[in-house]
């Protein structure tokens, strides 16, 4: 059976790559997943920053099964008053600094950029976007568009014309704040950039750009996509770097598993996408309600059980527990988002077969091919922790 749905994969499910990990997924609860034959994996990945609260969280569960037989999909996204939509926009925009108050809900975070870059151009009345060098930010066409270039171009070239008027600074270098100008409609940032490998805001760098957009008219947006929901510590990372964009992207954990996004602003700047022209942004299935429901459901667990407020001491039992092996070069983290820095593309392509030896799924990083990523659901157990730390050494030692 195993073997016919093996095959069955490779020929009818599109594929993005050459070499599949194929290992297959009977079940999945708190922070493992195991295979039919029982093979148990500790989730190091945990779908790049989704599952925040767990595998198979009974809260979301219920909510999801719940609002299913309530009522699913009834109309496009805007008309119709929604209760998991309404209830979980209040909520976000309460948690948000102001003036983030007006939600726009989509289906992934991708699409969450293309939102933010529209309503940017929309409200400005500019063309210039600017982004970093080693950002991701997507894999749509204006999302790759601020793939932040020269790296990205091994992903975007073959894609080309891609959107115009559109230029890449380098991250924590505040001379190259000056590419910013009267021209630009907004400036595109991770406030910690994940596919370059977990790199951190350098002291003053973001207070810098957020200064520098203010001085120009240009809109700061944050991709928020994998740090929002406590990743970094804080339910989101603009509140622990102390900088409020204009526009803030989430996706990943914020559908507490299920697909679903969110382009943030202030109401002022959001409701120029109702008029010239009219409809500025639609779409079908954005906020869908059991997306929304289950959102809602992890959201409430993250802040009744105080999962964020243990987040960065995890993060720092895994470097305590990592940093002196002899084959860590450096780790990189905010919260629990870590860069294990081995060196060597050679080494880190040996520890991902040792890894799924072992029962590890981790992964490494776009723009960093030297480092594997530890994000594990904010849930893990520091007895958790302790383990798989000690798996990773054991793989380690075997370099």
């Amino acid at each position: 059976m195993h073997t016919i749905l093996r095959k069955q994969f490779l020929a009818h499910v599109g594929q993005t790559s050459p070499s599949p990990m194929l290992v297959e997924v009977a079940r999945a609860e708190g922070s493992f997943f195991y295979t039919p034959e029982g093979k148990r994996y500790y989730d190091l990945v945990a779908g790049v920053s989704v599952s925040n609260v767990g595998h198979a969280n009974p809260a979301v569960v219920r909510a999801v099964q719940e609002q299913a037989a309530r009522y699913m999909h009834i109309m496009v996204y805007g008309e119709l008053i929604e209760s998991p939509q309404v209830a979980y926009a209040a909520r976000i925009a309460a948690a948000l600094p102001d003036p983030l108050e007006s939600i726009y809900f989509v289906n992934s975070g991708a699409e969450a950029v293309e939102g933010a870059l529209k309503l940017a151009k929309r409200f400005t009345g500019r063309t210039e976007l600017i982004s970093m060098r080693r950002a991701y930010h997507g894999s749509t066409h204006g999302a790759m568009s601020m793939m932040g270039a020269p790296e990205g171009e091994e992903w975007k070239g073959a894609f080309r014309p891609l959107l115009p008027d559109v230029r890449a600074i380098e991250f924590n270098d505040f001379d190259a704040l000056q590419a910013v100008t009267r021209r630009t409609a907004a400036v595109l940032v991770e406030p910690v950039q994940g596919e370059a490998g977990v790199r951190l805001p350098a002291a003053g760098w973001l207070e810098a750009l957020r200064k520098r957009c203010d001085q120009t008219g240009a809109l700061l947006i944050f991709d928020e996509i994998q740090t929002g929901l406590g990743r970094t510590g804080r339910l989101f990372a603009m509140q622990k770097y102390g900088v409020t964009p204009d526009i803030v992207c989430l996706a990943k954990a914020f559908g507490g598993g299920m697909p679903l996004g969110a382009f943030i602003s202030s109401k002022k700047i959001m409701d120029t996408l109702q008029s010239e022209p009219v409809l500025g942004h639609i779409t079908t299935f954005g906020g869908h309600p059991v997306c929304c429901a289950a959102g809602l459901a992890a959201y409430d667990y993250l802040i009744g059980n105080g999962i964020v407020e243990q987040v960065e001491e995890k993060g720092a039992l895994y470097e305590s527990l990592l940093r002196d092996h002899p084959q860590v070069r450096e780790i990189r983290r905010s919260g629990l988002l870590l860069a294990v820095e081995l060196g060597s593309s050679e080494k880190l392509y040996r520890i991902m077969e040792l890894f799924k030896e072992a029962g590890i799924l981790s992964d490494w990083f776009l723009f960093c091919d030297k480092a594997f990523r530890i994000s594990p659901p904010l849930t893990i157990s520091d007895e958790e922790v302790r383990d798989s730390a000690q798996l990773i050494r054991t793989c380690l030692d075997r370099l």
